[in-house]
Order: structure tokens, then sequence, then C-alpha cells
């Protein structure tokens, strides 16, 4: 599992209680600010139809026809102002960002919280300044890496002819690429552009650019059950990739399917109840079945969006026997891969193991037996058998 996404957001808008509803991991969740100090890491999963659907027999590994493919969830602190200045646990928050390939905004809809996550008499805070925080605070957090010790590095920059490279280097450790910031020059018209001629702006601008090609946001209109929907119509208008969740209904549910009452798949918009309760049990899962009718908590629907929307990762099925879509020992389906989309058939080889990659002959899709070369680009869902020298697991 080499896929990870963070979880960030000032204080105090439900983070926690999203990642614990997403991993069921136990965390501390309270009513104040910084109550999470060191990130907190667990597995979540994104939901895919399984392909054993299309067989007389399920795989085994799936939820009546629903695959759950796992990826890594970080909790990290609480942003506030000037977190790129260290301010709050700035240091900390960032240092837990940069892995990440993507983040999930968590903000708080209701707009119960203000900008330092402190709670509010009454709902008077505008949301959308908190989206504004975090994409300017990153940013930032970039801009300063890239300034230390510029005129050195831009001087190398122009010796070297390859300013993405040189950017890169000085960013190591953020998992941003040479490909991502030349393609973030290139945005900014600064691709044919002598380093040394750059002023401060044109730094902070291609930071920005930076972030948002490597460090894309997806925002979490957490806390919908209780925000207006004037805030959530807002929040949708202002940016793109935008779900109104609710983490605290999401992990109500999936605490009462762990405890057998209900049986709930993540990222439904029902669950049936299926054994008997008392008044309070009923009360509280007749008020969760009319707030999750038709729309869901939104959380499943927002780690969706975030790897296979925006991050365009695509799931495929690896199997060494053709005819069963099985492994050697016969179960079917056995594994489940996230793959960058564009990622080839010898991409695929490479990654189930090294030898394998470099051992590839070929490839076969399964469903219509026809031979893959090296270079064939892999759709969603393939089913795709490895021919190799190597037989290395």
């Amino acid at each position: 599992m080499s896929l990870s996404i963070a979880l960030a957001g000032k204080p105090n808008t439900g983070k926690s209680t999203f990642f614990k509803a997403a991993t069921l991991m136990n965390v501390e969740i309270a009513n104040y600010p910084f109550t999470t100090i060191s990130a907190n890491r667990g597995t979540s999963y994104v939901r895919v139809p399984c392909p054993c659907t299309q067989l007389k027999a399920r795989c085994g590994h799936c939820m009546n026809g629903v695959r759950f493919v796992p990826i890594e969830l970080v909790d990290v602190a609480g942003l506030v102002p000037e977190a790129h200045k260290g301010r709050g646990l700035g240091n900390t928050f960032l240092d837990n960002l940069r892995q990440s390939e993507a983040i999930i905004n968590v903000i708080d809809a209701s707009g119960g919280t203000d900008i330092e996550g402190n709670v509010l008499g009454a709902p008077s805070h505008d949301p959308l300044e908190d989206i504004t925080l975090l994409e300017s605070e990153i940013s930032l957090w970039i801009t300063g890496i890239i300034e230390k010790n510029w005129q050195r590095l831009a001087k190398k920059a122009q010796l070297e002819r390859n300013i993405a490279y040189v950017i890169a280097t000085q960013l190591a450790g953020l998992n941003i690429e040479a490909r991502q910031i030349k393609n973030a020059m290139q945005k900014q018209g600064l691709l044919d552009t002598s380093p040394e001629s750059w002023e401060r702006e044109d730094i902070i601008n291609l930071s920005q650019q930076i972030r948002k090609i490597a460090k894309p946001i997806v925002i979490a209109a957490n806390k919908k059950d209780v925000a207006s929907s004037d805030n959530i119509s807002r929040i949708a208008d202002a940016y793109e990739d935008v779900v109104a969740t609710s983490g605290e209904a999401e992990l109500a549910l999936r605490l009462a399917q762990q405890k057998g009452l209900i049986v709930y798949v993540p990222g439904d918009t029902h669950f049936a109840i299926v054994t008997s309760l008392n008044e309070q049990q009923k009360t509280a899962l007749e008020r969760l079945k009319k707030f999750v009718g038709g729309e869901g908590t939104g959380v499943q629907k927002c780690l969706n969006m975030t790897v296979f929307d925006v991050l365009r990762y695509i799931v495929v099925y690896p199997v060494e026997d053709e005819h069963r879509w099985s492994d050697k020992q016969g179960r079917v389906l056995p594994d489940a891969l996230l793959m960058k989309g564009g990622g080839t058939a010898k991409d695929l080889a490479f990654k189930v193991h090294s030898d394998i990659g470099h051992g590839f002959l070929y490839a076969i899709d399964v469903r219509t037996k026809k031979r893959l070369g090296e270079h064939h680009e892999l759709q969603n869902g393939d089913i795709i058998k490895i021919v190799s020298t190597s037989r290395a697991k």
C-alpha cells in the first residue's frame, strides 16, 4: 500500500471523527483545538465494483460485489494561520503532508468554529475562509523551501539549464517530481526565463501552481448534518472538488455495523437493521436512516473522488490463471491493485514483483484473451495475466 492521502484543516472541524469513521482506528476525539498533536495513520479503502459479479460465484474478497482497495489515510495536526512560520503546530502539520499525494481539506461547513478552531456561540464564521487558509499555508511553505539559498540555486540552474530538476532537488522529501515543477513553470510562463531574473512574486505564484499540481485538494464540507444548505451551496459553487460529508454519521453507522446492529456497506445510501433494538438505539438509527437516505454520509464518496477523479488512479486485477481468474492456489481475483492512470502492462508487472517486471514477455487481457505488449495502456477494471521469464512472487 503506497498511496497516501492526508486529512488536513484547522482544528475542531471533525477531522479525527472523519478519520475514525474511515479507518475504525481508536483516536482521541474532543471538542477543542489540537486534539490531534502527532499524525494518526491508518488504513482506509476506496470502493469499486468487483469483477466477480461476472462469474457464477463470488470471489470471497468483496462484500456483495463491492470491492474495497486499501489506501493510507493520515490525520494531521490542526492548521492555524501562519503555520508556515511555525505557529501552532505548523512544523508538525506541514511535515506530515510531505508524502501525501493529495489532501482532503476537512472544513466545518456549519461555520460554528472560528479560523483557529475555537467554538463560537452561534454559527457565524465563513467556511470559505478555511479553504483559502489551507491553500495559502501550503503554497507559502513551498515558497519558503524554494527561497532558501535562492541566489545560489538560481545560478546553478542557469548553468545546468534544468531549473525544474534543481527545484525538485530543493523540494526533496515532499513527493514532488521535476515533471510536475516543469508543468507548473509552463503554466506560469517561466519555462523560457532566467531564474536569476525571477522576483519573489514569481516564486510565490510558481509555488501555488506546484501545490495545485503536486498536492491537489479535495474539500470535505463536513458537519453537513448541522450546516445550512446555503453554506453547502456556496462552497460547491466556489470550488470544483467538493463533497458534503458527515464524519459523525458515518462513524455511527460503522460502529453500529461493528456491533452487529445493522448491515451497512460504506458508501451505500441505505442500511438494514438486523436485530432487536432498545428505544434509544431505535430512535438513533431511524434518525440516521432519514439522514443517510438518498445521498449517504459522503465520506466514502470523498475518498473515491480523491483517488479516482482527482489523482486519476485505476484498479487492475492481476491473475495467473486466465480461465478461472485466479492465482495458483485457486483464489479468484486475489489482488486488486491501484495504479496511476496511463500505466502499462509492464508497469503492472513491476508492481507485482520487480523480477516479473524485468522478465516481462507479454500480458493477456483475461476477458478478451488478447495478447498485450509492454506499452499497452491499462484501463480501470482490467483483469490481466502477466507472462514472464520469472516466477517470483
